[in-house]
């Protein structure tokens, strides 16, 4: 194949490429103001001694386990660690249900709100437990139950671009979440 024609389909994969993500990414940057008070809910519980119980189906689990690491282990100097742990495996709801406490925040990921972590929603809810959702397409019946009292939808069906921005988002969790940590008078 010709130089040329291979920089032409290379360029226009890579315009679809970014169109395709473009959209759901803005959409969700749109959501700013649902992401800070995400955020100052969960910096309030940590303020009090609360814990991230951060938790996810299929591809969404090693998410999980990478979100712990970021509150754990903070990677900017200066910035305190967290507690956190993620849930593993089958069976989240129960799980949460013996580990969960009243005081901690539950953070639920998934790729289109599936089932196994709209229980797990459900029982952190009804225990008190501030909850969270990271989802994806229409954020399945996490959504339509109203299963989280924050919810953030990355409108895409497309499992990868789902997962690259919610990974962004929960990067920005961390970031806002440390923000407000350090004006303790906004968490009283």
């Amino acid at each position: 194949m010709p130089t040329a024609k291979v920089a032409t389909v290379t360029a226009s994969r890579t315009i679809e490429a970014f169109s395709r993500r473009s959209v759901p990414a803005n959409a969700l940057a749109g959501d700013a103001e649902a992401i800070a008070a995400a955020c100052h809910a969960m910096a309030r519980r940590f303020h009090r001694g609360g814990r991230l119980v951060v938790f996810g189906a299929g591809g969404a689990d090693s998410d999980a386990a990478h979100v712990v690491v970021e509150f754990v282990h903070p990677v900017i100097v200066g910035k305190r660690a967290l507690p956190a742990f993620a849930l593993t495996g089958r069976n989240m709801a129960g799980q949460l249900a013996l580990l969960g406490e009243p005081g901690d925040i539950a953070l639920g990921i998934a790729a289109d709100g599936g089932d196994e972590v709209a229980d797990a929603m459900a029982v952190a809810r009804q225990a008190g437990l501030l909850t969270v959702a990271l989802l994806g397409g229409d954020g399945g019946r996490i959504v339509r139950d109203g299963l989280a009292e924050h919810t953030l939808v990355v409108h895409s069906t497309d499992p990868l671009v789902v997962k690259e921005v919610q990974v962004t988002t929960y990067h920005v969790l961390w970031e806002l979440v440390h923000v407000f940590a350090e004006q303790p008078g906004v968490l009283s």
